[in-house]
Protein backbone atom coordinates (compact mmCIF):
# COMPACT_ATOMS: atom_id res chain seq x y z
CA UNK A 1 0.00 0.00 0.00
CA UNK A 2 0.95 3.35 -0.49
CA UNK A 3 1.63 6.10 1.41
CA UNK A 4 0.27 9.38 0.19
CA UNK A 5 1.12 11.11 2.54
CA UNK A 6 4.62 11.38 1.93
CA UNK A 7 4.19 12.63 -1.28
CA UNK A 8 4.08 16.45 0.23
CA UNK A 9 6.85 18.06 -2.61
CA UNK A 10 5.78 19.45 -6.16
CA UNK A 11 7.58 18.06 -8.76
CA UNK A 12 7.37 19.41 -11.97
CA UNK A 13 8.87 17.09 -14.85
CA UNK A 14 10.46 18.41 -17.99
CA UNK A 15 10.79 16.80 -21.63
CA UNK A 16 13.11 18.30 -23.94
CA UNK A 17 12.37 19.80 -27.65
CA UNK A 18 13.85 21.75 -30.41
CA UNK A 19 12.50 25.04 -31.45
CA UNK A 20 14.16 28.01 -33.78
CA UNK A 21 15.33 31.00 -32.09
CA UNK A 22 15.31 34.29 -33.51
CA UNK A 23 17.98 33.45 -36.62
CA UNK A 24 15.90 30.19 -37.44
CA UNK A 25 18.50 28.10 -35.10
CA UNK A 26 17.00 25.03 -33.69
CA UNK A 27 18.18 25.17 -30.18
CA UNK A 28 16.87 22.82 -27.39
CA UNK A 29 13.64 24.37 -24.78
CA UNK A 30 12.78 22.16 -21.98
CA UNK A 31 8.93 22.48 -21.52
CA UNK A 32 6.50 20.65 -18.57
CA UNK A 33 5.70 16.82 -19.01
CA UNK A 34 3.80 16.32 -16.08
CA UNK A 35 2.98 18.07 -12.57
CA UNK A 36 3.93 15.92 -10.22
CA UNK A 37 3.08 14.97 -6.23
CA UNK A 38 6.41 13.32 -4.79
CA UNK A 39 9.32 12.61 -1.84
CA UNK A 40 12.65 13.52 -2.33
CA UNK A 41 15.08 12.13 -0.62
CA UNK A 42 19.14 12.56 -0.39
CA UNK A 43 20.84 9.47 -1.09
CA UNK A 44 24.38 10.49 -0.73
CA UNK A 45 26.85 13.44 -1.63
CA UNK A 46 30.18 13.70 -2.50
CA UNK A 47 32.84 16.19 -3.59
CA UNK A 48 35.38 15.94 -6.40
CA UNK A 49 37.94 18.14 -8.51
CA UNK A 50 37.88 18.43 -11.50
CA UNK A 51 39.74 20.90 -13.91
CA UNK A 52 40.88 22.46 -10.34
CA UNK A 53 37.50 23.29 -9.03
CA UNK A 54 35.94 21.71 -6.29
CA UNK A 55 32.16 20.21 -7.35
CA UNK A 56 29.23 18.66 -5.33
CA UNK A 57 27.31 16.02 -6.46
CA UNK A 58 24.15 14.74 -4.50
CA UNK A 59 22.43 11.56 -5.61
CA UNK A 60 18.71 11.77 -4.91
CA UNK A 61 15.92 9.51 -5.14
CA UNK A 62 12.54 11.35 -6.30
CA UNK A 63 9.64 8.80 -5.45
CA UNK A 64 5.37 8.91 -5.81
CA UNK A 65 2.20 7.40 -7.85
CA UNK A 66 2.96 6.22 -10.92
CA UNK A 67 2.63 7.95 -14.52
CA UNK A 68 3.71 6.48 -17.40
CA UNK A 69 6.13 8.03 -20.22
CA UNK A 70 8.55 9.49 -18.23
CA UNK A 71 12.55 8.78 -19.22
CA UNK A 72 16.26 9.40 -18.36
CA UNK A 73 16.04 11.90 -21.13
CA UNK A 74 13.90 13.87 -19.11
CA UNK A 75 14.65 16.17 -15.86
CA UNK A 76 12.64 16.76 -12.76
CA UNK A 77 12.22 20.09 -10.87
CA UNK A 78 12.10 21.09 -7.23
CA UNK A 79 11.76 24.77 -6.71
CA UNK A 80 14.62 26.05 -8.30
CA UNK A 81 16.58 23.16 -7.64
CA UNK A 82 17.25 20.96 -11.12
CA UNK A 83 17.95 17.00 -11.20
CA UNK A 84 19.14 14.97 -14.25
CA UNK A 85 17.13 12.04 -14.42
CA UNK A 86 19.20 8.72 -14.09
CA UNK A 87 17.24 5.46 -13.96
CA UNK A 88 13.41 5.35 -14.15
CA UNK A 89 11.84 2.35 -11.72
CA UNK A 90 8.59 1.29 -12.12
CA UNK A 91 8.38 -0.26 -8.51
CA UNK A 92 7.54 -4.60 -8.46
CA UNK A 93 6.45 -3.86 -12.15
CA UNK A 94 2.80 -2.88 -10.63
CA UNK A 95 2.34 0.83 -12.42
CA UNK A 96 1.45 2.05 -8.81
CA UNK A 97 4.66 3.74 -7.30
CA UNK A 98 7.24 5.28 -9.42
CA UNK A 99 11.08 5.99 -8.34
CA UNK A 100 13.33 8.13 -9.95
CA UNK A 101 17.01 8.53 -9.13
CA UNK A 102 18.32 11.51 -9.49
CA UNK A 103 21.53 13.56 -9.79
CA UNK A 104 21.49 17.40 -8.72
CA UNK A 105 22.48 19.81 -11.22
CA UNK A 106 24.77 22.83 -9.80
Amino acid sequence: MINVGNFRNKITIQSTAQAADAYGALVDTWGTFATWWASVEPLNGREYVEAGKVNAEVTTRIKGRYISGVLPAMRAMFGTRVFSIVSVININERNRELELMCREIS
